[in-house]
């Protein structure tokens, strides 16, 4: 890989390349990481990157986190925000697995009430949370019933019993993006979704059985205040999101964006992948309310997918899951476009900000942190690979450069294809379950696509995050169980 001659190093965790590295560039690219991980980043991030800084109404600059890597239009890890008037919107800056994003829920339970039964959990997780490519849900609604749903999002779901009003308020933005009119979804859309509620899906999606060790508890206050209280203790964490309802959504209005992009509105296409629209255009405006039911509509999945960990645990243990103190921490999204309020150069403006594989980290005090965390700031859930381990995280006031926005996992090093030709699935499931780590998985080419080995250090990544000062190290979490999609 070759570094740009043009890149230079900001701070200890921060590098820019400026204007003058790309034709067009209207504002510089930042990109976050140590020096190993910036060594380790593809060419392409910084081709993205800067791509993504010639865009109309860009604000302050476009970033790209540390576990960045190349992907559709922005780097996956990539965050801009445009003028909420004047600035643009892009599919390709949200992606196609709209509101992919990831929960995590505790339990009293510790890791030796947890171990012995752990083939059992897992394997009746993996029947109650269908996974893989075009898996159903054992939820099913009409076509009309799920326009409301994604209307409506994780609130939908609480009305019917799936699941406590105490998660609602621990969604970001109460699970529902306001706005959202499925009128302006497609029926195609509607048809590939309608049956997906409650599903994990495929490729880095899955759902993980972990284990706090003491040593792994960084801010023993943050901790507490987010339900971590006991050494050995299991948490739930899963990732998933909008299935083929975003990719839809997402691919159609693709399409729509690169036939009017130039010849109406007069945007030089500079990457076709980069294809945008005013965002008070009627196509912009079109597809704002189409994505936010396909964000709905992930938070509407992940509040069914809580319910049916729930059932599981409570058939398992034999006891209420309130009883089994199996409370929701926080639901955070990636894969958004988001209107927000941000000082920028001393005057408050409203942006909308794109995180593509990016989280949202809103630091102490700020106006949509809930109550419960106003004094240690938004958590932030990140996701390692399915070998090694994941984090809790919180925002900080020091975030303010990047609109409050983190990074969102570990990041690949190694392409889909490159990791089925270097790894075997039958290996990884017997190594892991040498260690400790039952897994049960759709397929064994889809668990070589996830080994731990195609991934960046989750470690890495999140220390680099903390040096820069976007977030703060609360607890690290530890695999013992794991289904995958």
């Amino acid at each position: 890989m070759t570094i740009p001659k043009e890149l230079q190093r900001i701070s200890e965790a921060c590098w820019m390349l400026p204007p003058a590295y790309k034709d067009g560039m209207l504002v510089p690219a930042l990109i976050y990481g140590t020096e190993r991980l910036i060594n380790e980043m593809e060419n392409g991030v910084f081709e993205q990157v800067s791509n993504v800084a010639t865009l109309p109404g860009i604000v302050r600059a476009a970033f790209c986190m540390p576990d960045g890597h190349w992907g559709y239009g922005f780097p996956i890890g990539g965050v801009a925000a445009f003028d909420a008037e004047d600035g643009v919107i892009s599919p390709g800056g949200i992606g196609f697995d709209i509101n992919c994003g990831m929960r995590l829920v505790t339990t009293n339970l510790r890791e030796r009430d947890v171990k012995p039964r752990i083939e059992e959990l897992i394997n009746q997780l993996y029947r109650r949370v269908p996974a893989g490519v075009g898996g159903k849900g054992l939820l099913k609604t009409s076509h009309g019933e799920f326009r409301r749903l994604v209307e409506q999002g994780a609130r939908w779901c609480v009305e019917r019993g799936y699941g406590w009003e105490e998660d609602l308020e621990l969604t970001e933005h109460r699970g529902c993006l306001e706005g959202a009119d499925s009128k302006d979804v497609s029926d195609k859309a509607v048809q590939r979704g309608h049956n997906q509620v409650g599903t994990l899906g495929s490729g880095n999606h899955y759902l993980e059985i972990q284990v706090v060790r003491e040593k792994n508890i960084y801010d023993r206050d943050a901790a507490e205040v987010m339900g971590i209280t006991m050494p050995d203790q299991v948490v739930v964490m899963f990732h998933c999101g909008s299935r083929g309802f975003g990719h839809q959504v997402a691919t159609g209005y693709l399409r729509k964006f690169l036939g009017v992009m130039t010849s109406k509105y007069g945007i030089p296409i500079r990457d076709r992948e980069l294809a945008c629209a005013p965002v008070n255009s009627p196509e912009g405006s079109a597809y704002f309310s189409a994505m936010k039911c396909a964000v709905n509509m992930a938070f509407a999945n992940r509040q069914v997918i809580l319910h049916r960990i729930r059932e599981v645990f409570a058939d398992v243990f034999g006891s209420r899951a309130e009883d089994l103190g199996m409370h929701q921490v926080y639901d955070v999204s990636h894969n958004t476009a988001k209107i927000e309020t941000h000082e920028v150069n001393g005057e408050k403006r409203k942006l909308l900000v794109h995180r593509k594989g990016a989280t949202r980290a809103f630091a102490p005090g700020m106006e949509d942190v809930p109550a419960a965390y106003k004094r240690i700031g938004q958590p932030v859930i990140i996701g390692g690979s399915m070998e090694t381990g994941s984090y809790l995280l919180v925002g900080r006031e020091t975030g303010a450069e990047t609109f409050f926005s983190t990074c969102h996992g570990s990041g690949r090093v190694m392409s889909r294809r490159a990791a089925k030709r270097t790894f075997r699935g039958e290996k990884i499931l017997q190594d892991m379950r040498n260690r400790g780590i039952y897994v049960r998985a759709v397929s064994m080419p889809g668990l070589a696509e996830e080994a731990g080995g195609a991934y960046k250090d989750v470690d890495d990544v999140v220390l680099a995050t903390e040096v820069a000062g976007l977030t703060r190290r609360v607890v690290r979490f530890e695999p013992i169980g794991n289904v995958k999609g």
